[in-house]
């Protein structure tokens, strides 16, 4: 999987390591359903502090298109966590309708044989 790391803010070096490690530990087993990763970090506000970071996940998936999440939260690592959480339990979801709908199609058809 390949990982994208996009981000202005000066403790960038820091957040792209810990991006890279995050993404693939959070989608270690949907690895196969996911090509490319992009992640963007922004800070909201600047220096003034608050629930201010934002992280916003793409997810390039093969054959169900791309998936967006963003998560807004007071530090880097919630937002990041926050965001792969959500994308991870919307392409498990994804995945399981696609293999249901697999398995009634199959079933249909054998009942019509």
């Amino acid at each position: 999987m390949q990982v994208l790391f996009k981000s202005r803010h000066p403790q960038a070096g820091e957040l792209r390591e810990l991006a890279e490690r995050r993404v693939r530990f959070a989608l270690r087993r949907l690895g196969w359903l996911v090509p490319r990763a992009e992640v963007q970090m922004s800070d909201v506000n600047g220096p003034r502090g608050g629930i201010d970071k934002r992280c916003q996940v793409e997810l390039r998936t093969d054959g169900a298109g791309p998936v967006v999440v963003t998560s807004v939260a007071k530090d880097w690592r919630t937002a990041l966590d926050q965001a792969l959480a959500r994308a991870a339990r919307y392409l498990v979801r994804l995945w399981r309708r696609s293999s249901d709908s697999r398995r009634l199609r199959q079933r249909l058809h054998s009942l019509d044989n």
